[in-house]
């Protein structure tokens, strides 16, 4: 909080609009509730009772918003002091769903994330692969928006229900949330002009022990792709899961797969339960739209154009 919330403060002073700044404490151990306390009493505070996760406690701050755009932004990030000022544009199209901006590493040598591409591996769904392009007028596609830095709009946030929470503690939310907002026809965007620096998942690092990290990514992998899936590769991705997957990452030794595999199945209901969700609000917004859509419409768009990818 001391070492990055100044410039938060700094970049939306900058952005001549009305704010309001909250802050979820998700059951810190140190003294970072005093210190808001102490030095932005003008910040809305909220402290839980109980650890929630990314999901949960982003979506106690996404019930509380009240301006027509929320951004979710992570404690670990540094804003360049006009950060907004290229980002507010693309709320001029009704169905914009939101916007990132450039996330550097902390000492600014690399980009860690900029618009990325959506793609199939075999039964996975990816989007490793980044570009961008420095043509202020082109504006990108990305196919999630990260929950580091993600400008939303709140009425649409607010009807997708925030990130699901079948992500807890942590991993895939935030391309979860994106897939589902780009199923509706709202369209995610990349901002190049915009920069942050980000020590990317070093919270995460330091307090989960590796092995369990690996748990809960491979077990929120799997979930991603059971509810997002479909036709044939929906239909093999039980085998593919189990043979690709688990078989061959116990067969050198990764026995933790296991778990992952185990929480997995154990939360079919849960994983139907989402996708009924996302079925009534694609219904609701008379939306045929699948994955395969979504490619095509990211790889059309940069198809004919000069963009440096990464």
């Amino acid at each position: 909080m001391e070492m990055y919330l100044p410039s938060v403060m700094t970049a939306l002073q900058n952005a001549e609009t009305r704010y309001e700044v909250i802050i979820i404490d998700d059951c810190s151990k140190d003294d970072s509730v005093a210190f808001i306390r102490e030095h932005y009493p003008e910040v809305r505070l909220l402290v839980n009772s109980k650890n929630l996760g990314f999901a949960g406690t982003c979506n106690r701050g996404i019930e509380a918003a009240t301006m027509e755009l929320s951004f979710i932004l992570n404690s670990d990030v540094q804003l360049t002091p006009d950060y907004f000022k290229e980002q507010w544009k693309y709320f001029e199209q009704e169905d914009t769903f939101g916007v990132m901006g450039r996330i550097m590493s902390k000492d600014g040598d690399r980009i860690e994330d900029a618009a990325r591409i959506l793609f199939y591996q075999g039964c996975r769904i990816k989007a490793n692969r980044f570009y961008y392009n420095e043509h202020a007028h082109e504006w990108a596609y990305t196919a999630y928006l990260s929950g580091a830095n993600a400008l939303v709009d709140t009425a649409k946030l607010k009807e997708l229900n925030g990130f699901d929470e079948i992500y807890s503690p942590f991993s895939s939310e935030d391309s979860d949330l994106s897939t589902r907002a780009w199923l509706l026809g709202w369209k995610c965007y990349y901002e190049h002009a915009s920069v942050c620096f980000h020590q990317v998942s070093g919270s995460i690092k330091s307090n989960v022990r590796a092995r369990l990290l690996s748990t809960v990514y491979y077990r929120n992998r799997f979930i991603f792709q059971q509810i997002h899936l479909s036709g044939f590769r929906a239909f093999i991705l039980p085998v593919h899961i189990l043979v690709v997957e688990v078989l061959a990452k116990a067969l050198i030794g990764k026995f933790w797969i296991w778990n992952a595999y185990r929480e997995y199945l154990g939360m079919a209901e849960q994983i139907r339960a989402s996708k009924q969700k996302l079925n009534s609000l694609k219904d609701k917004h008379a939306s045929s739209l699948n994955i395969d859509d979504i490619m095509e419409l990211i790889r059309n768009s940069i198809s004919s154009r000069d963009v440096v990818r990464l």
